[in-house]
């Protein structure tokens, strides 16, 4: 039959009407009531199968009970369920059962439908292969390793506000430690606080997510009680590693002991932007902001990113932690995504896939503060008691979008990501563009913020307008419609302002900034092909791709300048039809008898590029030749500015091969 669970139904003793003091003959103590009723409550705690000779079952295995589908009688799954896993039993019986009827059978339940997509799960143990669960070979996997002690800077908590973040461009670009939490801003429970307190404040039947730190994966089935007494045990008494990283006490009367500190406050996204009528009880908003963790010694919690890349505050009440991180460069972000989810997850240590691996050890009264996208995981030499929680801010928008986009990739289940996400990032787009409409001012980190916020929300209005049904739907759920009347307006109007403020001219995917100059038309006519170098140089102009990068050269090898001076008869630019006669490039243009002679100064430059490719290597030879003529005698040319300075300047990029048939692929001639 399936799993069960069975209440022990419990009277209160009634108390006597007169004082204890006194009895009257024949009438039983208070002492032998409460024995009574003790011995009555052993009684029904107890079944068929208990052994009255062993110690007495502690209370985590007396919570499941299972029920003989014959006889109907219950029994611990301890005592009668011979080590099996309860959760797929499907028809049980018990020994005298199948004992009287030999058709009887102990039936399991049909495996759940599986996804044909292939999918890896977390089993660094082996289990699937019988071995033996290992939570301690963490440790041993780290013994072999090169990691480096952290340069992260100490702060005092005075020192972490607005101020600083606004005024130093590094700021929350690395993880940071408070050693002291005073100045902080912050409030935590004494450093006598305990697990027992937080059980009591939060509730005891308060379901819980366990990790099994062997597999990596949740123990279905605990309470807050259940783990406040795992959890009390004697480290050799305990079966198995485990971990709690994920009780949100937000709600709670242990919620009005803990205070965030004051910049993730001012910074939070919720805090700042969700309505404060959507919050609080019975409102659904995202709960990430206080967190109790509880982890016994030799805990792990392996490599992860937390969900959208949300920054961490991390407060240390009692006992330690062993951060170890990984910067969230481009190439250590996608070794990531390819390792994450992956057969990879499973036997390979993902910091042999990166640059390098830093080390944090926190102890009690220590605060860290870990920024948007930075990859650890957590190592606990000693069982801990720490309080933290999770933000999103506008100071680094572009990597929260990254991370959300790597958790697409990899699969991670909605039930992992960062709750209403998208639709909390309507919230805070619908004030930004209030805020900028207002003319209110913004530092360059959160303008960039916004650009990157403004373009995710186009995106999610194109899934609207040309996605799936169901990506329709879902992204429709996310608009929040006491706020967002009109969602694409909206998004495409706060790009656009966005970017005019930016300095661009359009909202057009092909950007072209205000500051680029276009010089004239060449023939002076406008709808007519444009040549190349007419944007002035020196002038910043945007990539004719976006996001295109070129590969880069391994080796550049550039040969010292070749300088000459020469003679040369050659008749002066001021004809029609010179720009074709000049443009035909010629090492020979001596025209005899009748021309005017020019000085010449000609400089010859050459680069040599070479890098493999997929199939060898590719080499580039790279020749520029620039002439300078002067006539003797001055006359009017046809240089554009009209000075009537009788100098012409011809420069041309010559590959070798171009050089030999006398077509050089590029010609810019400028009158000066």
């Amino acid at each position: 039959m399936a799993p069960r669970r069975r209440r022990t139904t419990r009277s209160a003793p009634k108390k006597s009407p007169g004082p204890s003091s006194e009895h009257s003959a024949g009438t039983p103590t208070q002492a032998e009531e409460n024995n009574d009723l003790q011995e009555s409550h052993t009684q029904d705690e107890m079944c068929p199968a208990c052994n009255a000779d062993e110690s007495p079952l502690n209370a985590a295995e007396k919570e499941s009970w299972v029920r003989c589908d014959a006889c109907k009688t219950w029994y611990h799954w301890v005592c009668a369920g011979n080590g099996g896993d309860l959760e797929v039993v499907d028809k049980w019986f018990c020994e005298s059962c199948l004992d009287a009827d030999s058709t009887r059978v102990v039936t399991l339940k049909a495996p759940a439908r599986k996804s044909s997509r292939k999918r890896t799960h977390l089993d660094y143990a082996n289990l699937d292969s019988g071995l033996q669960s290992d939570p301690n070979r963490w440790t041993r996997i780290l013994e072999g390793k090169i990691i480096k002690d952290d340069s992260f800077m100490r702060m005092k908590g005075s020192e972490v506000g607005l101020e600083w973040l606004e005024s130093d461009a590094s700021a929350m670009r690395e993880p940071f430690v408070v050693e002291k939490p005073e100045g902080l801003g912050m409030k935590m429970p004494d450093e006598a606080f305990s697990i027992d307190d937080v059980a009591e404040l939060v509730g005891t039947d308060t379901p819980v997510e366990v990790i099994d730190v062997a597999s990596q994966s949740n123990s279905p089935g605990w309470t807050l009680g259940k783990w406040v007494e795992y959890y009390n045990l004697e480290p050799e008494t305990r079966d198995k590693i485990r971990n709690v990283i994920s009780l949100e006490i937000s709600g709670t009367k242990l919620a009005d002991q803990v205070l965030p500190p004051r910049l993730v406050r001012e910074l939070d996204w919720v805090e700042k932007f969700w309505p404060n009528t959507k919050r609080g009880k019975g409102n659904a908003y995202p709960k990430v902001q206080l967190y109790c963790l509880m982890g016994v010694a030799t805990a792990w919690t392996d490599w992860h990113i937390d969900f959208a890349g949300s920054s961490v505050y991390y407060h240390i009440l009692r006992g330690s932690k062993v951060f170890y991180f990984i910067r969230p460069t481009p190439a250590n972000l996608a070794a990531y995504e390819r390792w994450s989810g992956t057969e990879l997850q499973n036997n390979s240590w993902l910091g042999d896939m990166v640059d390098e691996v830093v080390k944090v050890t926190l102890y009690p009264g220590n605060t860290m503060f870990i920024p948007t996208g930075w990859i650890h995981a957590v190592y606990t030499p000693v069982d801990a008691l720490v309080f933290g929680g999770n933000f999103l801010h506008s100071y680094n928008v572009a990597t929260q979008l990254k991370v959300r986009d790597i958790e697409i990739a990899t699969h991670v289940p909605k039930k992992f990501r960062f709750p209403m996400f998208s639709k909390l990032c309507w919230y805070v787009a619908d004030k930004y563009l209030r805020d900028i409409k207002a003319k209110e001012e913004f530092s360059s980190r959160v303008f960039e913020g916004i650009e990157a916020l403004a373009c995710f929300l186009v995106s999610e209005v194109r899934t609207v307008e040309k996605g799936t049904d169901q990506a329709k739907k879902e992204a429709k759920e996310q608009v929040p419609a006491d706020r967002v009347k009109d969602a694409a307006a909206l998004a495409r109007e706060l790009r656009w302002r966005v970017r005019i403020a930016a300095g661009y001219e359009s909202d057009d995917e092909g950007l072209v900034r205000k500051d680029v100059k276009v010089a004239p038309l060449v023939n002076g006519a406008a709808g007519n092909k444009r040549k190349r170098g007419q944007v002035e140089q020196g002038e910043d102009r945007m990539a004719k791709f976006k996001n295109f990068k070129p590969r880069l050269w391994e080796t550049v090898s550039e040969v010292a300048s070749e300088n000459d001076k020469r003679v040369v008869k050659a008749s002066k630019p001021d004809r029609d039809q010179w720009r074709e006669h000049w443009v035909d490039w010629k090492d020979d243009v001596t025209e005899g008898t009748g021309a005017d002679e020019a000085d010449v100064n000609r400089r010859r430059d050459v680069i040599v590029k070479v890098r493999r490719t997929a199939t060898g290597m590719e080499r580039q030879r790279v020749e520029r030749v620039v002439e300078e003529w002067r006539w003797s005698e001055a006359s009017p040319t046809l240089s554009p500015g009209g000075s009537g300075d009788e100098k012409t300047q011809m420069v041309v990029d010559l590959p070798e091969d171009k050089l030999e048939n006398g077509h050089p692929p590029e010609v810019m001639l400028v009158g000066a």
